[in-house]
């Protein structure tokens, strides 16, 4: 996530000259300070950078600063001694074959592939036994390459694929049509997409979506999105043609997920305005005319579509059951229907359900690692699925009746590989398997658990080469993110295999307020409980040290969007606890999110800055203002993109204006500004590599640990 334009002078202090490794910068590009001063409530909130809240794309001001702080990053992290090297050998462990989940629609089956460092993955069919052919490769899209193939969804016939357009890496989608059998483009084009998924009608005569209203006064990327509504689209027709299927005009802050059961029967629509509470709404499609129906409705519980079998709807919910359960009811019964418990709450945290072959395929999250349990359709339980070892598996996807799916398996020393299930023999054979340029495994991952602050216990999986000597404490970075339900289960990076690879320790904290424990895990990390969530990763910070796996001056902590936040926090509340940090694409005013974009989604979990005791709260901990001038900080690297429509940049704008102008001490305090990227998805490969090579040479500086051998 960086911009590169002009350098500028820049002048480096205590060091002899720019081949020295800088311990300290000065000065900073000059950042003009306002005289803002908000009032909520009686409260006296200075904000002297709101000016910063501008459009870089529109406002020159905003645009001359984001040029000066670019120019000035740039400067200071090709000063970092063996950045070329890391780069160099990032893209030579990047560079292996990559495939994703495959989806089988009729006797087509379509997958997504990399061949090592193409900027974009390649939509690939194969035709039964067939040779597999590219269908749809998004790499000429662009000549930056920062143009993705985003959603995609292939008709139920497999005769078409609906796709998904993300320029720069907005959130906003413009969805196509191809023909397989031909490959050829056809004249659809459906505009204004937005946080929605695309679900083919059972006969495949066209697809249902959600978009918004064409925005107004040119704020295409900050303006706060209202009044989703699902449409459908008939193959052929023009956009004005779009039949509108369901809105709740009446509640704008709503979006929808949509999801056509595997036999076509029903349309199930999951409303959401804050990602924590849902409502359920169905449309029986084998009656002409019928309406959609609210079935479950709001309410403070998490809903997911199971599948369904006839009249009947299978659905997980955390409504008496935190770590959610499986219900069944009747979609034709009138009113609310009623539910009828099915499969209980188990010792797990349900992720994922389906129906493969006549039975449930349950993935459930257990101490964080993935376990996939088999049920008959009326409950009875069937054992769990072999996985290959202490992971992550997901995909499994219903196939019509056929016992046959997909599945990927991955873990911090295990790159993604590919797997074909038979439900009817519960057997897995390898489908796809990378070929590395590494041995994965030369490295070993282990889970510990730590008590916090209030004597929870929190899980951390550890992970580093094989035979590391950590007599002497090893440069680690620690990675969080602590909110909105979501897990860190067992992945596979490459930016960490290069950390490891340098010797470096990589750990990774199941904080609250992620879903690894079900519901209560993440109310325990949310609203005016967030401080749990900054408490248990200092305890994960101070467990590390206290154990000799490192030592605070080896120590980075990390984290990207929510968990950005959590690093811009926990660093004001703890700067002598580590050496560096590196918050990406964070929400670092928490007194002004709602203002923009998909800000209003996040008030499930920080609460509503309109409200005085959650704007009270808030302001105890967001980091804009909370900076502590007088103390002595960490090197901070802040990381965002300019076309970052789900945290907009200013978040890091005015955070890193901030951090220059306090008194915090003389280590560098820089903000790296990616051009044509946004949240991250989409992010091309060679925007990828250039970013994580900047990221891996400055938290290897400052813990010390070597760069690779050019």
């Amino acid at each position: 996530m960086i911009l590169r334009p002009v350098l500028l002078a820049m002048t480096l202090i205590s060091t002899p000259s720019l081949a020295a490794p800088p311990q300290t910068v000065a000065p900073y590009p000059a950042t003009e300070r306002g005289t803002v001063v908000d009032h909520p409530f009686g409260l006296a909130i200075p904000d002297p950078y709101r000016w910063l809240e501008g459009d870089v794309r529109t406002d020159a001001k905003v645009r001359a600063w984001v040029d000066g702080q670019s120019a000035f990053t740039e400067a200071y992290l090709a000063t970092l001694p063996g950045r070329a090297a890391i780069k160099a050998r990032l893209t030579e462990l990047w560079d292996f074959e990559k495939f994703a989940v495959p989806q089988l629609r009729g006797q087509r089956l379509f997958y997504r592939r990399n061949s090592g460092l193409q900027n974009q993955y390649v939509l690939y069919v194969q035709d039964g036994s067939a040779a597999p052919r590219i269908l749809i490769d998004p790499n000429p899209w662009s000549k930056d390459g920062a143009t993705a193939l985003a959603e995609w969804e292939a008709s139920q016939d497999g005769r078409y694929v609906a796709y998904g357009v993300q320029e720069g890496g907005t959130d906003w989608r413009t969805y196509h049509l191809v023909e397989v059998a031909t490959g050829k483009v056809l004249p659809d084009a459906v505009e204004w997409g937005k946080y929605s998924n695309i679900s083919w009608k059972g006969d495949s005569s066209g697809f249902f979506y959600g978009r918004y209203a064409k925005p107004e006064g040119g704020h295409l990327f900050t303006a706060g999105t209202l009044d989703q509504r699902v449409y459908f689209h008939k193959v052929g027709t023009p956009q004005s043609a779009d039949t509108l299927v369901y809105a709740a005009s009446d509640r704008p802050k709503l979006t929808h997920g949509l999801q056509v059961s595997e036999d076509g029967r029903w349309l199930v629509i999951l409303s959401t305005e804050d990602d924590v509470k849902t409502e359920l709404v169905a449309l029986d499609l084998a009656k002409p005319g019928a309406a959609p129906r609210i079935l479950i409705p709001y309410g403070d519980h998490e809903l997911q579509f199971a599948g369904s079998s006839g009249d009947t709807l299978f659905v997980v919910t955390t409504d008496g059951a935190p770590r959610k359960r499986i219900v069944a009811l009747d979609g034709t019964a009138p009113g609310h229907p009623v539910s009828t418990p099915l499969i209980a709450e188990g010792p797990g945290t349900i992720d994922s359900a389906s129906i493969v072959g006549g039975r449930f395929l349950i993935g459930t999250m257990e101490d964080a690692k993935s376990v996939v349990r088999r049920y008959a359709l009326d409950g009875t339980a069937e054992g769990v699925v072999a996985l290959p070892g202490i992971g992550t598996a997901a995909g499994f996807a219903e196939n019509g009746d056929g016992p046959l799916t997909y599945y990927s398996f991955a873990s911090y020393n295990r790159p993604t590989t590919i797997y074909r299930y038979d439900a009817a023999t519960n057997a897995s054979t390898i489908f796809k398997a990378p070929q590395t340029p590494f041995d994965p495994g030369q490295y070993q991952v282990e889970q510990i658990f730590y008590p916090s602050k209030d004597g929870t216990r929190i899980p951390m999986f550890v992970a580093h080469r094989k035979g590391l000597d950590l007599a002497a404490g090893a440069p680690t970075l620690l990675y969080g993110y602590g909110g909105f339900n979501i897990s860190l289960t067992p992945s596979f990076s490459v930016a960490w295999l290069d950390w490891m690879e340098m010797g470096g320790v990589v750990a990774v904290a199941n904080l609250r307020g992620g879903g690894e424990y079900g519901k209560a895990w993440h109310d325990a990390g949310k609203l005016d409980r967030k401080q749990n969530v900054f408490d248990d990763f200092i305890a994960a910070a101070e467990t590390l040290v206290s154990s000799g796996i490192t030592r605070k001056d080896k120590l980075v902590i990390n984290g990207g969007s929510n968990g950005g936040l959590l690093v811009g926090a926990v660093t004001n509340q703890r700067p002598d606890l580590f050496v560096a940090a590196i918050p990406q694409v964070g929400v670092m005013d928490m007194i002004r999110f709602t203002n923009w974009t998909a800000g209003r989604f996040w008030t499930g979990d920080y609460g509503d800055p309109a409200k005085e005791a959650d704007l009270t709260y808030n302001l105890a901990y967001s980091p804009y203002h909370t900076i502590r001038s007088g103390t002595a900080y960490p090197a901070i690297l802040a990381t965002t993109a300019d076309t970052d429509d789900r945290v907009v940049p200013a978040h890091s704008f005015k955070y890193a204006a901030a951090l220059q102008a306090a008194d915090i001490g003389p280590k560098p305090h820089l903000i790296r500004i990616e051009t044509r990227a946004g949240h991250g998805s989409g992010k091309p490969t060679s925007k990828a590599i250039e970013e994580y090579a900047d990221i891996l040479a400055f938290a290897a500086y400052w813990t010390g640990l070597a760069p690779p051998a050019k």
